[in-house]
């Protein structure tokens, strides 16, 4: 079975539920807690977004960003997001997904600064999501650990 949908602003015609047992988030941030640090502090862990078709990008290290296959795990928790909210609704969330991609394939992982965390928060502002572009990792974190929902 093919993940590809065509890309649509018609909703009748996309699949927006989330399948955790395909690993499928369509439009969704998502979340998985990082070995010793989460147990400390609950609110830090690995992020990444899903692109319309629920395929997860996140940045997974230096100069480099997984596709499919999350750099700590599968997904505990994701907050699906309103795609209609993103510039050019389907098609800005996919070009803000992939232009956020491309950028952090060229920078530096930095546990304080420069993320998984940024990575998510650039593609949102690529997309302008919700007409803003002030998304950062502090805001993420905050908002996940409010709005996401367990996948168990």
């Amino acid at each position: 079975m093919t993940d590809i949908i065509e890309l649509s602003n018609d909703l009748s015609e996309m699949d927006l539920s989330v399948h955790p047992e395909r690993q499928r988030f369509p439009f969704c941030i998502v979340w998985t807690p990082l070995p010793i640090l989460t147990y400390i502090l609950p609110f830090i862990g690995h992020m990444g977004i899903a692109t319309s078709a629920g395929v997860i990008r996140d940045f997974a290290g230096s100069c480099y960003v997984s596709e499919d296959n999350m750099g700590f795990g599968k997904p505990t928790k994701y907050w699906q997001l309103d795609h209609t909210k993103a510039k050019g609704a389907t098609q800005g969330w996919d070009a803000g997904v992939a232009e956020a991609s491309e950028i952090y394939k060229t920078r530096m992982h930095n546990l304080f600064c420069d993320n998984c965390h940024s990575h998510v928060a650039t593609a949102l502002n690529l997309m302008s999501y919700d007409n803003s572009n002030k998304w950062n990792m502090v805001k993420l974190a905050f908002l996940m650990l409010l709005y996401g929902k367990y996948v168990r």
